[in-house]
């Protein structure tokens, strides 16, 4: 059971936080068992400890000897760096999982030449609050109990998908880098609000509201998006003319952009650090 292993993250930011409030507010995990270290931001790593009550430390004086699950949270650009660090301290009762956006587990596999469990997994910041989405990919050591592993940590900080690597540019696209698109569409609701005379908190509470209940209604219903939003939407209703807008505006375009944007960007971060042939 995962509240049984020790965890380490290698990198001390965003994302690392967002999981390690997950796994400690939402999963109940003690902050003993969680370590986190970076290379140099000393005081990046006194706010997680006094903030998580986890145990912090400079990446050189990382010991892994007690350690189960290692997770990699640095930028892509610093992954070979690191990963060739950590290959001597690397033993066969490591799990490594990556968060590292376009690293392939074939890359990390290549650079230890270690027959490790290696498995991405890619969360969302919504982990903060226990409500990510995960995908979960398997690289060639990754036997059944490590994958269960992943699936239950990735549990503990909301919901988690199995999908083959192929499909994680696309998932990226969505989930990893979709809450930012959510958060840009509330900030232009909340402001033309503001413009026509409502209270900008009161604002936001409303468009907030109204997001999280769609998302409810989609997750809860039979009907598909599409189904759904002809159901709410009246001939020559206000609705129609909202939705005439943003076709006229480009509004669906601009989202299928933004996901092949991103899933694209995921796609060239592995040709930029890996060396190898696209999956």
């Amino acid at each position: 059971m995962l509240k049984y292993r020790n965890v380490a993250f290698i990198g001390a930011g965003s994302m690392a936080e967002a999981m390690i409030s997950g796994l400690i507010n939402k999963a109940g995990i003690s902050p003993d068992r969680i370590t986190a270290a970076n290379h140099s931001n000393d005081n990046r790593r006194i706010e997680l400890n006094q903030k998580y009550n986890i145990q912090t430390v400079a990446f050189n004086e990382l010991s892994l000897s007690n350690t189960d699950v290692i997770i990699l949270a640095v930028k892509p650009k610093q992954a070979e760096a690191v990963l060739q660090q950590l290959r001597p301290a690397l033993q066969d009762h490591h799990v490594i999982l990556s968060v590292l956006a376009g690293i392939s587990t074939r890359y990390i596999e290549e650079i230890l030449e270690k027959p490790l469990p290696i498995i991405r997994v890619m969360p969302n910041t919504s982990s903060m609050i226990g409500e990510s989405i995960t995908g979960i990919s398997a690289g060639k050591h990754v036997n059944n109990e490590d994958l269960d592993l992943a699936q239950e940590l990735s549990k503990a900080i909301g919901k988690a998908k199995i999908i083959s690597e192929k499909q994680m540019d696309v998932f990226t696209g969505i989930a990893g880098s979709g809450p930012a698109y959510f958060y840009y569409l509330l900030e232009h609701m909340e402001d033309v609000a503001v413009e026509n005379g409502l209270d900008r908190e009161l604002a936001r509470d409303i468009a907030a509201q109204t997001l999280y209940g769609a998302s409810k209604m989609v997750m809860e219903s039979d009907d598909s998006p599409a189904e759904l939003r002809k159901k709410v939407t009246s001939p020559n209703g206000t609705t129609a003319a909202g939705l005439e807008a943003l076709a006229e505006n480009g509004g669906g375009i601009a989202i299928e952009r933004a996901v092949e944007n991103a899933a694209e960007r995921s796609k060239t971060l592995r040709k930029e650090f890996e060396k190898v042939p696209a999956l």
